[in-house]
């Protein structure tokens, strides 16, 4: 996750996509109990909350440059 700044803004979006989807996945995993690290969820909220980071600094420097 170290090369969100340098990844454009499409694949930012795929990223986050599929991070959601684990996500769930996990999500359904924990009520099944198929899960055996319950760290990982947490690790993925970082990681979304992360890319949602970075695509609102970009969407806030887009709306400076044109002001």
């Amino acid at each position: 996750m170290k090369d969100i700044k340098s990844k454009t803004e499409k694949d930012l979006q795929k990223e986050l996509s599929k991070k959601r989807e684990l996500l769930r996945e996990f999500r359904f995993g924990l009520s099944g109990t198929k899960v055996k690290d319950v760290k990982e969820g947490a690790n993925i909220k970082k990681d979304i909350a992360r890319i949602l980071t970075e695509l609102n600094a970009r969407r806030k420097d887009g709306a400076n440059a044109k002001a």
